[in-house]
């Protein structure tokens, strides 16, 4: 998985009931665009850092126009 400073990252929820989640993509650890990420959750606000599973994918950030 490679993701870039703006990127959304979806989470799907992995148990019944459970909801999707979707952050921006907001530094990078590794030059290369690899895990681990620093992402800003849009639901709460929330920042953290994600080792992102099987049940996440990278949504490329729009261009600017």
């Amino acid at each position: 998985m490679i993701a870039h400073v703006g990127d959304r990252i979806v989470l799907k929820g992995t148990h019944v009931g459970d909801s999707t989640r979707v952050g921006i993509v907001t530094a990078l650890r590794h030059p290369d665009g690899t895990p681990p990420y620093e992402v800003r959750w849009l639901d709460d606000g929330h920042v953290g850092l994600i080792f992102p599973g099987p049940e996440a994918h990278i949504e490329p950030a729009p261009d600017p126009a």
